[in-house]
């Protein structure tokens, strides 16, 4: 791996311990990805959160979706939620692998999480995954009332493809007109099929995530039809930064790390929406890589996240807590 100057002296000392992810192999890279989740997983503490599964119809004759609903154990009134998409790639990962970002934020804010499980690529390419997600979104809003949510503070967020994701949720959401989407967390998103910034061309051996590794993300996302870069037919709710329009989007969140491929396309993403009138905090991390979160201990990590829970607090108008 090539040396990176910039990379933070904390995350540099542990990143020979991360697991190198080879998407050439599909089968492999979700066997690497399934023990270090087992890893994450073992001590989690569920403590002050409960947690059920929900499942979602489907009336396309698609399977149903499941997901993983967290709300506190104790709450007052209708909750805000977070539709939470997981990252991977769009291939590797489950809706379980983001139960610690979920049992944390439901703790510290007091609101509801519905985790989705969407259906991986390359079995099922776009839009099977964005169906799904889009579906979880539509239940959670219809269903509100016996779920104790409040239909009007609903934020779609989540981190790497699952960034991608709720970015093109969320431009079917104001397409389509019938869920009204309080805010959007994207947090180092995928959502750039042309490959063509900066940071996307140059970083082609980064620790977690690099150039190799998103050539092939796409492949399988788009599924066996798809041309390359320039195929005209690529849907902007596969590939979000291929929307022209993105005025009547809801206030937005974007974290990006420094040494992440998808860096300039989250930046970029966020200056246009900002150019389309959408309110925009864009925070992007020095010294990090995509993925660096894993290693939680780190200060810029915890910064990372405090930031995103703090955005996430303010978009849903949640009462910040009594010192």
């Amino acid at each position: 791996m090539t040396n990176f100057p910039t990379l933070d002296p904390e995350l540099a000392a542990a990143v020979t311990m991360l697991p190198s992810l080879d998407f050439g192999d599909v089968p492999s890279a979700r066997s690497t990805f399934t023990s270090l989740l087992d890893a994450m997983l073992a001590d989690l503490s569920m403590g002050g959160v409960s947690l059920r599964e929900l499942t979602v119809p489907r009336l396309d004759g698609a399977p149903d979706v499941a997901v993983r609903f967290f709300t506190p154990e104790q709450s007052d009134g209708p909750l805000p939620v977070l539709v939470w998409i997981h990252g991977g790639g769009f291939a590797i990962g489950t809706a379980a692998s983001s139960d610690p970002y979920c049992v944390d934020a439901v703790r510290e804010l007091g609101f509801a999480v519905a985790s989705v499980e969407y259906r991986l690529a390359p079995e099922t390419p776009f839009p099977g995954p964005l169906d799904d997600c889009y579906a979880a979104l539509e239940y959670i809003h219809s269903h509100a009332d016996e779920l104790g949510l409040d239909p009007e503070r609903i934020a779609v967020g989540g981190q790497s493809a699952g960034g991608g994701l709720a970015a093109g949720t969320v431009l079917r959401a104001r397409d389509e007109g019938v869920v009204p989407v309080a805010f959007q967390l994207l947090e180092i998103p995928e959502l750039d099929d042309r490959l063509n910034t900066v940071s996307m061309t140059e970083f082609v051996d980064t620790p977690m995530w690099h150039r190799p590794n998103a050539i092939l993300s796409w492949q399988y996302y788009l599924g066996e039809f798809y041309s390359g870069p320039d195929d005209p037919n690529v849907s902007i709710y596969a590939a979000p930064a291929r929307a022209t329009d993105l005025a009547g989007l809801p206030p937005t969140y974007v974290a990006t790390m420094e040494l992440d491929p998808l860096r300039d396309e989250g930046i970029d993403y966020a200056v246009r929406l900002l150019q389309a009138g959408v309110s925009v905090e864009l925070h992007s991390f020095p010294g990090t890589f995509h993925g660096s979160a894993l290693l939680a201990t780190a200060e810029v990590s915890k910064r990372g996240h405090a930031e995103a829970l703090d955005a996430l607090r303010r978009g849903l108008r949640l009462r910040v807590p009594a010192s």
